[in-house]
């Protein structure tokens, strides 16, 4: 079971430090993505499009590392909550969108089937949390396990 962690972890690591480093550098791209959702106040779009591309790679590294890995994965399970919520709100108002994940050359629309992939990695992110930290993990060397 630790392997099977350890392969999760990682996955949902990668995913996350490739989502986030495709964004770093293009915030004005990003900022009209979220934008364009018509969910977030506008005050808050350009600090959202600056930070979140960070805060993506420094959770995926901290999910490949295994460090505070509960916690690592339960902020994925939220954000990846939150990104499933915000895709179906778009679908279910008959917006077709970018859906702004993996930066301005993902040509990815909003779609039922986004928001079943963002649910599905959410209940990965969910297991790993559960399971947390599998092997390899620097909580095991720091003593971060129950």
């Amino acid at each position: 079971m630790t392997l099977l962690v350890l392969v999760l972890r990682v996955a949902v690591g990668v995913l996350f430090v490739w989502a986030g480093s495709s964004k770093i550098g293009h915030a004005d791209v990003f900022a009209s993505q979220i934008a364009a959702f018509g969910l977030v106040p506008h005050a808050a779009i350009a600090p959202m499009a600056l930070l979140l591309p960070f805060c993506e790679v420094l959770l995926g590294g901290y999910l490949i590392l295994g460090l505070y890995t509960r916690i690592a994965a339960l902020i994925a399970v939220i954000q990846l909550a939150i990104f499933a919520t915000a895709i179906g709100s778009a679908v279910a108002r008959g917006l077709t969108l970018s859906c702004g994940c993996f930066g301005p050359g993902d040509k990815t629309v909003t779609s039922w089937t986004e928001v079943g992939r963002d649910a599905g990695f959410a209940a990965i992110a969910a297991f790993v949390a559960w399971r947390a930290p599998g092997m390899l993990a620097l909580d095991r060397r720091i003593g971060n396990v129950k």
